[in-house]
């Protein structure tokens, strides 16, 4: 199973998909499309505690973290 995950102000939330299943990859896909449209930053784990930025969606990244963007005043 890979792992989106998203921040939020209340902590986060974990949508878990099969990269094998077509369906849970299109909701994954959906959901990337969705969170980076509204200003969230999404980064890959690429091992050894380091990430990566990534612009589009990638099936084959076991855990994606969602960074809203950061308001200030």
């Amino acid at each position: 199973m890979h792992t989106q995950i998203v921040m939020d102000n209340t902590g986060d939330s974990r949508h878990r998909f099969d990269p094998n299943n077509y369906v849970e990859v299109l909701d994954a896909r959906r959901r990337f499309q969705e969170l980076t449209e509204a200003g969230y930053t999404a980064a890959k784990k690429t091992g050894n505690g380091a990430s990566e930025v990534i612009r589009q969606f990638d099936p084959t990244a076991k855990e994606t973290l969602f960074i809203p963007r950061l308001v200030g005043g």
